[in-house]
């Protein structure tokens, strides 16, 4: 295990500007409350645990996150659950939100990020319309759905580089 002094600092300056993540002292609460960590622990080899995640971060052992199964970091549904019940006050959903940001960074997300992103990109939607939804709100008296301006959409995009890092030809 390599330690990485500067994912160790982006992992501390990301939360809050705060030095209370150099308090976390693995009590295990964030895991043990984790909805996703009860629900995947017989699915993955090790589960979704929060709190490993947070060891690994804190050591600067970033191969240990971002080589692992992606579950490791996009297990996270951002629920706050490892929030709220971290004794410390670790902020641990915006920790989870950089490793995200970084593994997207990379290219490694999962495929189905990336294919939300393009639908985003193309339609200005997460989801697309569709005419048997049309239909149905139609029979309910429910108004059309007014269509998104895509062009804004993707000239947002495109400020952000979104754009750049989708993968293109998947």
């Amino acid at each position: 295990m390599v330690m990485d002094f500067e994912f160790r600092k982006q992992v501390m300056d990301y939360h809050q500007g705060s030095d209370v993540i150099k308090y976390c002292y693995q009590c295990s609460r964030c895991t043990d409350n984790c909805p996703v960590s009860f629900v995947t622990d017989e699915l993955y080899q090790y589960g979704y645990n929060p709190r490993r995640n947070i060891l690994n971060a804190l050591l600067g052992y970033k191969d240990n996150i971002f080589s692992a199964d992606l579950i490791a970091i996009w297990g996270c549904t951002v629920c706050d659950t490892c929030d709220e019940v971290c004794p410390q006050n670790i902020e641990l959903t915006e920790i989870f939100t950089l490793l995200k940001n970084q593994s997207i960074e990379k290219g490694e997300g999962p495929d189905f990020i990336f294919q939300q992103a393009q639908a985003i990109y193309e339609s200005g939607k997460a989801i697309p319309s569709q005419a048997a939804l049309e239909r149905r709100r139609e029979s309910m008296g429910l108004p059309a759905i007014i269509a998104p301006n895509v062009d804004e959409f993707q000239m947002l995009m495109n400020n952000m580089e979104i754009n750049k890092k989708l993968k293109k030809g998947d």
